[in-house]
C-alpha cells in the first residue's frame, strides 16, 4: 500500500500509476499521453501512511484538493481528527464534505498494529458548510473476533453479525438514521463541525445527564433506607446498653 501511495511502481500507461513522488512531482494530468488534461479522478480511497505529516493526512488533502467531485474514504489513526492534523483538516474542508467520521475496533490490525483508527468518508467539491449533518458512527464491535495466534487457520471469526453489521454501516453513511437497526443510539450520532476548527472530526452520541423522575425517586428511596438503617443500628446499641 505504501508503495503505491507514494506512486513508486512502474507505469504501464493503462491504469496511470506513475513512478513519481505524488505530494512533489505529481500535479494531477494524464502521465501518459493526455499530460496537459487532468486525470478525472472521481474515487479515493487510501490508508496512509500514519508517521506521515498530519498523521498521514498531508497525502489526503493533498489528493482530494486535485479531484473536481467524487467520494473519497480513508482509514487512518484516531489522533488525526482530534488535533494531529488541524491545518490539513481545515484546508480539506475548503473543497470537500465530510460526511461521515466511523470509529472502528481497536483491534482492526491486531498482531501489526494496536493503534485507534477512524474513516472518514467525504464528498469532494463542495466545501463543507458548519450547518451539513455529519454521521457518527461508532463501530467498535464490528461483528468481527480477532487473534493474532501465529499457526492459526483462521484468525477472524464472525461471532455477532459481522456481515450484517457491515451492511447497516454502509447503509447508515449513504440514508441515515432511518437504517438504524442492529446498531443502537448510543453508537449512532448525526451532529456538526466546525470547518473553522479542525480537531472535532471525532464525536460521540451525547449522553443526556439531566435527572429524570425515576432517578429522584430512587435517590430518595435509597437515603430513607439509609436513614431506617441508621435508626435501626442505634437502636440495637441502645437495646445492648440496657441489657434488652
Amino acid at each position: 500500500m505504501l508503495a503505491i501511495l507514494n506512486m513508486i511502481l512502474m507505469g504501464d500507461g493503462s491504469s496511470n500509476i506513475l513512478n513519481k513522488d505524488s505530494l512533489k512531482d505529481f500535479d494531477g494530468n494524464y502521465g501518459f499521453g493526455n499530460t496537459d488534461k487532468k486525470f478525472p479522478a472521481t474515487a479515493f480511497v487510501l490508508n496512509p501512511p500514519y508517521s506521515a505529516a498530519g498523521n498521514g493526512m498531508i497525502f489526503v488533502e493533498r489528493a482530494l484538493s486535485m479531484m473536481s467531485k467524487g467520494y473519497a474514504a480513508i482509514i487512518i489513526q484516531y489522533s488525526a481528527g482530534s488535533g494531529k492534523a488541524v491545518e490539513y483538516n481545515k484546508k480539506i474542508l475548503l473543497h470537500s464534505t465530510l460526511l461521515a467520521s466511523i470509529k472502528m475496533p481497536i483491534d482492526l490490525f491486531i498482531g501489526k498494529s494496536s493503534v485507534q483508527t477512524q474513516v472518514y468518508v467525504f464528498r469532494v467539491g463542495e466545501a463543507h458548510q458548519k450547518d451539513d449533518i455529519v454521521k457518527f458512527i461508532d463501530f467498535s464491535n464490528d461483528g468481527y473476533t480477532r487473534s493474532d495466534r501465529k499457526k492459526a487457520s483462521c484468525n477472524l471469526k464472525d461471532t455477532d453479525r459481522a456481515k450484517e453489521r457491515y451492511q447497516e454501516l454502509v447503509n447508515l453513511v449513504r440514508f441515515g438514521k432511518s437504517k438504524l437497526n442492529i446498531f443502537t443510539e448510543n453508537e449512532y450520532y448525526e451532529g456538526h463541525i466546525d470547518p473553522s476548527n479542525g480537531a472535532d472530526w471525532n464525536q460521540t452520541a451525547p449522553k443526556d445527564t439531566k435527572p429524570t423522575l425515576s432517578d429522584f425517586k430512587k435517590t430518595v428511596s435509597d437515603y430513607l433506607s439509609w436513614e431506617v438503617s441508621c435508626l435501626l443500628k442505634r437502636q440495637d446499641k441502645e437495646n445492648d446498653r440496657l441489657g434488652k
